[in-house]
């Protein structure tokens, strides 16, 4: 079978020229289409599905684009998938530009236009929910463009990714474009076994060249220099950073320990005004902290920073007011807008998830203007918005992940750095990481110059998932189809490696058997006995360990005050006199504190036991003595002296001597250790191999034969945990739906018809607070607020602060959440799954408010919330209300109740939608 690139090559050789399609597609650009472009595109119009797999700012779009013009020539349909919603709009706005408002829809969780329109743009998740619904919208589709598709590697939503390609009929072409991933064909070859004939398109070349520098303190360095045409770390790097190090160890040996700014960083504002005056701007500066971002903003602020001149700044308050025209003015007052704008007309930005939606569109607009120049971001700007610069700017090379401190892997640095050098303006771009204490050039050099980021399935069947499987296609087909999953194939990739090692150990182990065949018998047998012996005594030997060490701990518990004992060894072996039992300490057992024969007062523990201990004198300890007196030392230690003077006390008990005695107290009855130990013993000797000439040959060929054994038989437990593993956690789910009623055998209950309708990550608890009536009394804002636990995640984990939450009927059915809650997780764990978590209250007093019609500044004040944070958590929960008025209960007044909550929270700075 050839490999996908040999399949690419002969692909390239047999399509050399354009189709008519591609030909009067290259007529839409003012620019000729790179090569990598080219055959992609000859591919999709060849019949076949493509996997692109290009740097960011590489123009991979165009492949996507493609995909819509030939579905148009083709008169089908083209649906065009992206991650997030802020990028389905702008890639609407995009297509209506060239192709009209009336061929062109929108379906995200906020915005629903033109569905039936031919080119439909959507969130990857709506169209997961329209293959399992069997939406009519479907009919006609020919192609699919998922942008992004390297967000499959999402731990919360990249099964959807998979979810779509595994269920989209057989008749689609799917257009998967990613980042540039290392192990792409892998990803290509698994595309092409569930989606049919795909090309794996990989281009690694930056159609604008990324040079790397470092700024330390006022000047900007190269990363690399060439030397004999060859890149090396710049030599002034290392030199500023062996420098630093030498400068860190001198103050610590003067005793300074308090760490201080190294004159070698670099102040925000002084950074941007570094890289204006050296033509690097518009930059990025990626901070990894919301409030990092705004701070740097007021400090370039109060540094009397101007970018822009008069005129910009004149377009710039235009385009800001035409923009935020929608909102009321009071709100604007409590987003700080005037500040705001002021600092946009300064060329001056942040962008994070914290600020308002339109705040962002209207920073991210001016920013591809180039009317903003210097822009303050977190990672997620990296995550597909188009806002290429000349320059980014990395200001730590670690982050917060939620639990840790992590450093940033080269897949992330490529991702952040991929947004420098914008294609038609930039000849070049420029990624600058700002220097820090204790910086190393060489990890920084790591990070620049290595590209594996490889692609990693996060697939795992979900409740939902699992009744919309069985319901359309029945539990063995379902089955079969989960165990498609790119999550299947990259495990089952890795169990062929593991068993090629099992059967060369298997191999191997034939031959050690061979080695240790004895002419007299059995010295497989005869081997194994000797292993149970040796484990036998072992176990004895720990067992005793174990006993005696507590009875070490009992002895000292046991002593006084005054009494005198043998430290048995150590360097603090020999006489000693207890000054205090030391029972009181916060330490495991005993430490006493005693007085040394050499003077000395040491706090022991029961290490320096490892034998019981008794007294072999006992001093009068004088009342008034004290330990740091050396003269009462001295005289305690006379005193000593003269208590034992030349008396024998014969030779320390030692560890041997110990088991020894214990051994001797011990009789050897049947069924105890030492009786089978003994009895093991003398069967060893009346065996035909223990007279052998060769036994200690053949026994060290025994040896290794076990410990192959071992090793092989650990990787046929890996092999097992890995084969079907997919299909067995969906046992698993079937398991809790069968318990629960969600599921009869290959049938889907009306109770699981409703849990089919409820796309969210805590889907089975959702449906049984519906089930469970707990909703069925509270009024529009008492829902809003208790459906909120299901959606909403306190970005702290750890937030020791009690949420408040309504009085009343919603205090209770929060309560009865809690409790179904702990249900379901017992009975998970009896199923050996852990997908539930509990609901989070942080969010139901922000949303009861809200839909009670309270203002936006009571609400935020009162909630502690920044504005984005509220506004895409109250969109969230209104997708949730939508669903769980569907998936109601006929009858039921929460059909009712979540219209009415809908409407009540759309509205304001919720209502705001950028897609007229």
């Amino acid at each position: 079978m050839t490999t996908p690139a040999e399949r690419y090559a002969a692909f390239r050789e047999q399509h050399a020229d354009s189709g008519p399609a591609l030909t009067s597609f290259r007529g839409l650009y003012d620019f000729e289409l790179d090569e990598f472009q080219l055959d992609a595109c000859r591919a999709l119009e060849a019949g076949d599905g493509v996997l692109v797999a290009a740097p960011t700012g590489s123009g991979k779009t165009v492949v996507g684009e493609f995909a819509v013009h030939l579905a148009l020539e083709q008169g089908s349909k083209c649906f065009y998938t992206t991650p997030i919603k802020a990028l389905s709009n702008q890639k609407y706005n995009d297509l209506v530009r060239r192709y009209g408002a009336k061929n062109v829809g929108l379906l995200t969780g906020d915005n629903s236009v033109n569905g039936d329109a031919p080119i439909v743009v959507m969130t990857t998740e709506v169209l997961r929910n329209m293959l399992y619904a069997g939406s009519s919208t479907l009919t006609g589709l020919s192609h699919v463009v998922m942008d992004e598709v390297h967000y499959l590697a999402d731990r919360f939503r990249g099964a959807v990714w998979e979810e779509v390609i595994i269920h989209l009929p057989e008749s689609v072409r799917v257009v998967a474009l990613s980042a540039t991933v290392s192990n792409a064909e892998e990803f290509g070859e698994w595309l092409g076994e569930v989606r049919g004939d795909t090309t794996v398109i990989v281009d690694e070349h930056r159609p604008v060249p990324l040079w790397q520098h470092m700024l330390v303190g006022d000047k900007l360095y190269d990363l690399f220099v060439d030397e004999d045409n060859r890149p090396r770390i710049n030599p002034g790097l290392m030199r500023i950073s062996r420098d630093e190090q030498r400068l860190a160890q001198a103050r610590g040996r003067r005793g300074y320990s308090r760490p201080r700014r190294s004159a070698n960083s670099v102040s925000r504002s002084d950074a941007i005004e570094k890289l204006d005056s050296e033509g690097l701007l518009p930059a990025i500066t990626f901070i990894f902290s919301r409030a990092g971002c705004d701070a740097a903003v007021l400090q370039c602020l109060h540094a009397g920073i101007r970018l822009t001149t008069d005129s910009e700044r004149h377009e710039i308050r235009q385009i800001v007011d035409e923009r935020t025209s929608h909102l009321p003015d009071e709100d604007l007052s409590v987003l700080g807008y005037l500040e705001w704008r002021d600092c946009l007309e300064r060329g001056l930005a942040a962008h994070h998830a914290g600020m308002l939606p339109a705040f962002k569109e209207v920073v991210e607009e001016l920013f591809t203007r180039g009317l903003v120049k210097a822009v303050f971001a977190t990672e997620t700007l990296a995550l597909g918005i188009n806002m290429p610069a000349r320059s980014v700017v990395i200001e730590k090379l670690d982050k917060w992940n939620g639990e840790t401190h992590a450093d940033l892997t080269p897949g992330e640095y490529t991702q952040l750095t991929g947004r420098a050098g914008r294609r038609g303006i930039d000849v070049e771009g420029h990624a600058v990481v700002a220097w820090q204490p204790g910086m190393d050039p060489v990890a920084v050099a790591g990070l620049a110059s290595t590209r594996t980021y490889p692609l990693r399935s996060s697939f795992r069947p979900s409740y939902n998932m699992a009744v919309n499987l069985v319901g359309q296609v029945g539990r063995e087909r379902a089955r079969t189809l989960l165990e498609a999953s790119f999550a299947q194939f990259q495990a089952d990739r890795a169990v062929v490696g593991i068993a090629k090692q099992v059967r060369r150990a298997e191999e191997a182990l034939d031959g050690y058997s061979e080695a240790m065949t004895c002419h007299l018998g059995d010295f497989q047998e005869y081997a194994r006995m000797r292993r149970d012996l040796s484990d036998k005594e072992a176990d004895l030997s720990r067992q005793r360990g174990t006993a005696r060490r507590a009875q070490a701990v009992r002895s000292l518990e046991a002593l006084k005050p005054g009494d005198v004992i043998r430290v048995p060894g150590g360097r603090r072996a020999g006489l000693a006199v207890i000054l205090d039992p030391g029972l009181t300490m916060r330490t495991e057992g005993p430490s006493p504190l005693v007085l040394t024969i050499g003077k000395q007062v040491k706090r022991l523990s029961a290490a320096d036991f490892p034998v019981p201990v008794e007294p072999v004198e006992r001093l009068r300890i004088p009342k008034g003595f004290n330990p740091r007196a050396p003269k009462d030392r001295a005289n305690l230690v006379a005193t000593l002296h003269a208590k034992i003077g030349d008396r024998d006390l014969g030779r320390p008990v030692r560890v041997r001597d110990h088991d020894a005695d214990s051994m001797l107290a011990r009789d050897a009855t049947p069924g105890t250790p030492e009786w089978e130990i003994a009895e093991l013993r003398r069967r060893l000797r009346a065996h035909p191999c223990h007279g052998c000439d060769q036994r200690e040959d053949h026994a060290r060929w025994a040896e290794r034969y076990y410990k192959l054994l071992r090793e092989t038989e650990g990787l046929r437990r890996r092999v097992e945990s890995r084969s079907h593993v997919i299909a067995r956690t969906f046992d698993r789910v079937c398991g809790v739906l069968d318990q629960l009623g969600y599921l009869e055998g290959e049938t889907v209950t009306p109770e699981g018809r409703r849990l089919a309708q409820l796309y969210t990550e805590l889907d089975l608890l959702t449906a049984e607070c519906l089930r469970a009536g707990i909703w069925e009394d509270l009024d529009p804002a008492e829902l809003a607020a208790c459906v909120s636990s299901l959606v909403f995640e306190s970005r702290q984990a750890d937030d020791a602060r009690q949420p408040k939450i309504p009085a009343g009927g919603a205090k209770e059915a929060l309560a009865s959440a809690v409790r179904i809650f702990a249900e379901l997780e017992d009975i998970e764990r009896d199923h050996g799954l852990s997908f539930i978590r509990e609901p989070d209250f942080g969010f139901a007093w922000a949303a009861f408010r809200w839909a009670k019609g309270h203002s936006l500044d009571a609400v935020l004040t009162d909630g502690d919330l920044a504005a984005g944070d509220f506004v895409r958590w109250v969109k969230q929960l209104l997708d949730l209300l939508d669903q769980v008025g569907k998936a109601a209960p006929p009858g039921s007044k929460v059909k009712q109740n979540a219209s009415k909550a809908i409407d009540a929270l759309r509205r304001g700075v919720v209502a705001y939608s950028s897609v007229a």
